[in-house]
């Protein structure tokens, strides 16, 4: 289990581009499948996505959540960086980069939608501060409700913007709430039928699980997108430049600032990951809701830019573990990445 997990992140960005890769190849010639299947899409999207925070929630000790409250900067940072910093860099990159007013309002919306949950599998993986990006996850969820109409109405005054909370809830519902009561259950069963000393011999087996599940959603993204992706390659190509800037940018300036105010290695990972991964699947279920479908193309390419970014991000563990002057005590699951 410990070899397979090393494997794995060894060669994550290659599993990852053969994904993408993958996705394209099959999900081009199957676009009409895929628009007949839209449902059955969207499910196995949802599950893959539910695969990745479960194994994760398994490592999880929900006692140490209480605890998080009392990070009051790293929960600040979280929600100034998610809030405040994204909407208005991405207003900035939009007038540089974008002239099309609907793909200008689409990208905008992007930048103000909450993180997507897939920030906590990203920080599992990086063993970053588990707790710590729960509880931003779930806090984004909570004022994004607020958040998004009051900036769409600053981006969009000629526009009413409903936002989808009940999607929103369901959202929180399915792929944070549920895996977090699954995996604390999993856990108590495991300790108890195997023991502590024995459940710490499967524990790398759960990031390998997740892994597994996160090359499956890089898959399914590009599998459902694939029509598109290639169809409106020059739209796609468009957004590559604000998109990039916007994570790149974002990545550097997060990570220097948290170190800067003292912030520890873990937490770094949850903050960055919890503001720099946004909730794409609310931003196309608004956009589709309120405006145009070229309104939802940003949202639905930014996955692309997003998966690539991140991925390198948290290939980069090893050397952020230094840069925040941190060293490992046992061996790493990202050794193998380094």
């Amino acid at each position: 289990m410990k070899a397979l997990q090393e494997h794995l992140n060894k060669w994550l960005l290659l599993y990852v581009l053969l994904a993408m890769g993958l996705g394209l190849l099959v999900g081009y010639p199957n676009a009409a499948w895929t628009t007949k299947n839209s449902n059955t899409v969207k499910n196995l999207t949802t599950l893959a996505v539910f695969f990745i925070i479960y194994p994760m929630m398994i490592n999880l000790k929900l006692e140490a959540l209480l605890q998080v409250g009392k990070n009051v900067k790293e929960l600040l940072l979280t929600v100034v960086f998610n809030f405040v910093w994204a909407p208005l860099i991405g207003w900035i990159l939009a007038k540089l980069f974008l002239t099309d007013p609907l793909l200008s309002l689409g990208f905008l919306l992007v930048m103000v939608v909450p993180c997507s949950s897939m920030s906590i599998g990203y920080t599992g993986l990086a063993e970053g501060n588990l707790e710590l990006a729960t509880v931003a996850v779930a806090l984004s969820f909570v004022l994004a409700v607020v958040a998004v109409p009051l900036w769409m109405s600053v981006f969009a005054a000629n526009y009413q913007v409903p936002v989808p909370i009940y999607d929103m809830l369901m959202s929180i519902l399915e792929v944070l709430i549920a895996p977090m009561i699954l995996g604390y259950l999993t856990r108590l069963l495991l300790t108890r039928w195997l023991g502590e000393k024995k459940f710490s011999q499967l524990r790398p087996l759960f990031p390998s699980l997740s892994l597994l599940a996160m090359y499956g959603i890089v898959f399914m993204i590009f599998f459902s997108k694939a029509t598109m992706i290639v169809n409106k390659w020059q739209t796609v190509l468009l957004l590559l430049v604000p998109n990039g800037l916007f994570i790149a940018i974002t990545l550097f300036v997060m990570t220097w600032v948290n170190r800067r105010l003292g912030v520890s290695y873990r937490d770094n990972m949850a903050i960055v990951f919890a503001s720099t991964g946004k909730n794409n699947g609310t931003a196309i279920a608004i956009a589709t809701m309120a405006f145009s479908p070229l309104v939802a193309i940003p949202a639905a390419t930014m996955p692309i830019f997003q998966i690539l970014f991140l991925v390198l991000y948290l290939k980069m563990a090893g050397w952020l573990r230094g840069y925040f002057g941190e060293r490992h005590t046992e061996t790493a699951s990202m050794q193998g990445a380094s």
